[in-house]
């Protein structure tokens, strides 16, 4: 599982089958390096997310047949990055 920040929805008008119905997701990384998920649970952009990858994101659709390979598999509400100032 990774963290990821939402960054907007992906608009695709054609679309293969198993994924006609399904909501996508632009994500980034701490570096920026930006990837797309499939979203089952409705986030917004600027939440902070968990996903799951590999044949676990095709298990977490809820649907084996939809063909992805990164799905968000929840909002976090609140995390510590491990990284806060220290202010004296």
């Amino acid at each position: 599982m990774d963290i990821l920040q939402v960054v907007s929805p992906l608009v695709c008008t054609s679309r293969i089958p198993g994924l006609d119905r399904v909501g996508l997701r632009v994500l980034k990384d701490r570096n920026g390096q930006l990837q797309v998920a499939t979203d089952p649970v409705g986030c917004h952009p600027g939440n902070w997310v968990f996903t799951a990858s590999g044949s676990a994101a095709r298990w977490a659709m809820g649907n084996y047949a939809v063909l992805s390979d990164l799905t968000i598999v929840g909002i976090i509400d609140q995390w510590d990055d491990g990284q806060t100032d220290a202010k004296e």
